[in-house]
């Protein structure tokens, strides 16, 4: 059975080189790493808890309250992986950099790969393009081999074969763009997330002030004073 279906694959692989040649066969791996790449990311974010940080948000607010221990009890039901970050605030730690390496260094976790995706989606259209140069330059060399019988079928063969290789390419590179943009978009916003839970954490006071600077004292309550 193994071998069976080992002979398959053989199979299609020379059908897709027969069709697009070695360039088709290099974005088929792309695609396929590419592919394996962002389901493992999409993983690795559910499981880390990205975007769902709501008992970790509570606590935050609760700690910017003054309520120390609902902000701590909020803490201990919080599955994000910005949990320890904002424990080690929340326990006295007040070195703001260590604060933010300690962030940096989850998020450098979860980027990972994210260099990988952007340089398929740079290089897959040179890939195609390069297949589409090496495919026009085939199918120039038949028509001139064909001499003064010349087939126009020869050339709109070669030039169809060229253009496979860019569209391979572009359907390559298109979707990883997307697909990187949104994880990025992710990452931007986790970033933001961190940088509030911990200016708040530190400075809760500074954290009201800000909020108490809109209010304007009624014109009654100013006369009476």
């Amino acid at each position: 059975m193994i071998a069976g279906i080992a002979t398959e694959i053989q199979d299609l692989l020379v059908r897709i080189f027969d069709l697009g040649g070695p360039v088709v066969l290099i974005m088929v791996a792309l695609s396929i790493l590419t592919l394996a790449v962002v389901i493992y990311k999409l993983w690795q974010f559910a499981k880390a808890g990205v975007g769902r940080h709501k008992a970790l948000r509570h606590a935050v607010e609760a700690w910017d309250a003054g309520d120390r221990a609902t902000a701590l009890s909020r803490l201990e039901t919080s599955r994000s992986y910005l949990r320890p970050v904002v424990a080690m605030a929340m326990s006295g730690q007040e070195d703001r950099g260590r604060l933010e390496a300690e962030a940096e260094h989850r998020f450098a976790r979860l980027e990972k790969g994210f260099r990988l995706l952007d340089s398929v989606a740079q290089l897959a259209p040179l890939l195609g393009l390069f297949g589409t140069v090496l495919g026009m330059i085939s199918a120039f060399q038949a028509l001139q081999e064909a001499g003064s019988q010349v087939d126009p079928s020869i050339l709109a063969g070669g030039i169809w074969v060229a253009l496979l290789t860019t569209a391979a390419g572009l359907a390559v590179a298109m979707p990883t763009a997307v697909v990187l943009s949104w994880f990025e978009a992710r990452m931007d916003a986790e970033r933001v997330l961190a940088q509030s839970a911990l200016y708040t954490i530190l400075a809760p006071e500074g954290a009201k002030a800000r909020r108490d600077v809109g209010y304007v004292q009624p014109s009654g309550a100013a006369a009476h004073a």
